[in-house]
């Protein structure tokens, strides 16, 4: 019989046989259409700055918070961004978590009973899928974007059920139909729970809140680390769900929270924001361009993820061989992740990037797409 040690090493040795091999990297100093960071605010001096003087100002809130906030980690300060990103969003309230992941985890692994059901998107993303592997619940996957899948699952429900969605999807970087999904959820009596990590910052304060459909959905996961250019999310919802998770869900109940220079700097993003609205004008000035480019991709107009497919591996490798070769930094989905025929490069385009630099990765793209 082998050792653990020797099947863990089994294990990775297959992975890397197929080529799918996760491994570590630092980035490099490249052309960026690879990043999450859509406005830019990582690379943006003056909101460097106003994260410095915040620093400056509230030297003890870059230390630790000494435990869970049910014990010794919470603070004054905390309580008040959170009041703060509620009424932002039009919510009765918040509750901050340390990242997305976090947040969706504690979200799904315990709102959900023995005799729920959980209904999510087959492309939403992996926190939720394991939340709902810590719940009592049953969860089902519905076809992505697809009304008619949905409703016929919804038809069949008994006890509470949930919809879990993404409001803007990094696999296809398409949309979901949010008014037609919140309108099943309404008609069928669901509860709809819609994830922004990719729409907050590129469409303000988010699809739920630009489309104010705050009254139909049951929770909004708010995830920092994209496009507001830090980390860590909150949970918007009633004043019952923050309750509820601060009693159940064992990620906030059990980690030790925060820093109060997390909360500070979430607050700081929202008002540079809120200030610089420029920066989400430039990002689809310069999504329209890549598309006037016609590569071929298959996401939606608006949407800073666009996804070119290819029709085989070599060809997609060739691509992001040459791409390296200029120093542009993509991200590139190869078979069996996805099926063959469907390999892909993921392009995340940012207010930063030139019209020269979206020149050159449209040529190389163009050199070694099927057509």
């Amino acid at each position: 019989m082998l050792t653990l040690q020797a099947q863990l090493l089994n294990r990775l040795e297959q992975r890397e046989s197929e080529g799918i091999l996760r491994k570590l990297k630092i980035g490099k100093a490249s052309i960026d259409f690879c990043s999450n960071d859509y406005l830019g605010l990582t690379r943006d001096q003056t909101f460097q700055q106003q994260i410095l003087k915040t620093a400056l100002e509230n030297p003890k809130s870059l230390m630790g918070s000494t435990g869970s906030r049910l014990i010794s980690g919470n603070t004054e300060t905390t309580m008040q961004v959170e009041s703060f990103l509620a009424e932002n969003h039009g919510n009765k309230s918040a509750l901050l978590f340390p990242s997305g992941y976090k947040a969706n985890l504690a979200l799904f692994s315990c709102i959900a009973q023995r005799n729920d059901t959980i209904l999510v998107d087959e492309y939403v993303h992996r926190s939720v899928h394991d939340g709902c592997l810590l719940s009592n619940a049953t969860k089902w996957k519905f076809k992505h974007n697809d009304l008619d899948h949905l409703e016929s699952l919804l038809k069949k429900m008994k006890g509470n059920t949930l919809i879990a969605i993404e409001s803007l999807y990094s696999m296809d970087g398409d949309f979901a139909p949010l008014e037609d999904i919140a309108e099943l959820a309404f008609r069928y009596q669901a509860n709809l729970i819609v994830d922004e990590a990719h729409a907050l910052g590129v469409f303000g304060k988010g699809l739920v809140y630009q489309n104010q459909l705050q009254n139909k959905v049951f929770a909004t996961i708010a995830t920092y680390g994209k496009a507001m250019g830090l980390n860590g999310a909150a949970v918007l919802g009633s004043r019952v769900l923050k309750e509820y998770l601060i009693n159940f869900a064992s990620p906030f109940i059990y980690s030790t929270a925060a820093s109060d220079f997390q909360s500070l700097s979430i607050r700081a993003s929202y008002k540079y924001m809120d200030e610089h609205p420029d920066l989400a004008i430039r990002l689809q000035k310069n999504i329209e361009y890549f598309r006037s480019h016609q590569v071929h991709s298959i996401s939606q107009e608006k949407s800073p993820i666009q996804i070119v497919q290819f029709p085989s591996s070599t060809k997609l490798r060739q691509a992001v061989t040459a791409l390296s070769a200029i120093d542009i930094e993509t991200y590139s989905v190869f078979a069996p992740t996805v099926k063959p025929g469907l390999e892909r490069l993921r392009i995340c385009l940012h207010q930063f990037n030139s019209f020269a630099e979206i020149d050159r990765l449209c040529r190389i793209i163009k050199q070694h797409q099927y057509v």
